[in-house]
């Protein structure tokens, strides 16, 4: 049998990120102000450069939904509680506790009481968005149950229009971030609820009109270069506002990574002990503890631009998850593999 491969723009995303890091920090050195212009650029608190990015980063993922996998949500009912127990009950928690313990103790000498809030809301909207798209590599890549993988991301993508808002809300207020709801609100129906329903349509359309064949090995292949290149957009235009930050403090996005990467693996362990207890499938435990150990981060890099700017310690929180993302899950996938019973 051959060796499953990751594609390569996903195997070397921490390379792109990094990437794009030192480009955006090089465009706002040289640019300077000459950019600003883009942060102004707003519709009822929504920057418009950035809908239209995170709409081409988001709109792909929702076009491989397909919601009539619902109809198997019965067949493994006990992986499908330990995903939903884990994502909206533990890990938005355990998330800010992480973050809390690191930005107001550990890294006290190091950053503003004053932007710590800032830190721990970022990691939060981390928190609160479960996978969406990349575990279906890493659960193809663990040899996780591919049917049981989509029905997790479905009811998950339909648990995230209700769960996210009210969430966020409560730990940022815990928190004692002051969140104007209505923003929060209209940044969930502008980068989930419009391009989850525009994907659905497309989806059962395009099925209809031309195969399923056709929709993964023809629409979807012409449609992820758009996807792939506004997230690096995206990511180069929050660093060409990050760059003061980081040329002041170069080591910011390690403090930052550290609590990241720990409750990733933090999660991933307890989705996989309780897996086991409770005699999951190899095949169903591998990928419910990978959705819960990734994150959604276009939704987190959108929500946090929209709430607190594109200079933001949150939005560079956001942006330091995708960096870390990759090799963190090849990891964890590489755990699986050799413990697979």
């Amino acid at each position: 049998m051959a060796k499953k491969k990751i594609a390569f723009f996903e195997k070397y995303l921490t390379i792109w990120v990094a990437l794009c890091i030192a480009a955006g920090i090089a465009i706002g050195y040289f640019a300077g102000d000459k950019i600003k212009f883009l942060t102004e650029m707003e519709i009822f608190n929504v920057n418009i450069p950035v809908a239209i990015l995170i709409w081409l980063m988001i709109y792909p993922m929702m076009l491989q939904i397909d919601f009539t996998s619902l109809k198997k949500v019965g067949k493994e009912p006990k992986g499908l509680i330990l995903t939903v127990i884990v994502n909206w009950l533990i890990k938005p928690f355990t998330m800010a506790f992480f973050a809390w313990i690191f930005f107001t103790k550990i890294y006290a000498a190091f950053i503003d009481p004053a932007q710590a809030g800032e830190y721990i809301a970022g990691a939060i909207l981390l928190g609160a968005a479960p996978c969406t798209a990349m575990v279906f590599v890493w659960s193809y890549l663990s040899d996780g149950n591919p049917n049981y993988t989509l029905v997790q991301v479905s009811v998950n993508d339909l648990i995230i229009l209700v769960a996210f808002v009210p969430i966020v809300g409560l730990l940022l207020g815990i928190t004692d971030i002051k969140i104007p709801y209505e923003t929060l609100a209209t940044s969930v129906i502008v980068f989930v609820v419009i391009p989850l329903v525009a994907g659905y349509i497309t989806n059962r359309s395009v099925i209809k009109t031309k195969g399923e064949d056709w929709l993964k090995n023809n629409l979807l292949h012409k449609i992820r270069p758009f996807s792939i290149g506004a997230l690096l957009v995206t990511l180069i235009l929050l660093f060409a506002f990050q760059g003061e930050i980081i040329t002041q403090k170069p080591f910011i996005i390690l403090l930052v990574a550290v609590p990241l990467i720990l409750q990733t693996y933090f999660i991933f362990i307890i989705t996989w002990v309780i897996g086991k207890f409770i005699k999951l499938p190899y095949a169903t435990c591998a990928p419910a503890a990978m959705i819960g150990a990734s994150n959604f981060f276009e939704l987190a890099v959108a929500v946090a631009i929209v709430l607190f700017g594109y200079q933001s310690p949150a939005a560079m929180v956001t942006v330091v998850g995708v960096l870390v993302e990759v090799p963190v899950m090849l990891s964890l996938v590489a755990f699986a593999n050799s413990n697979k019973y």
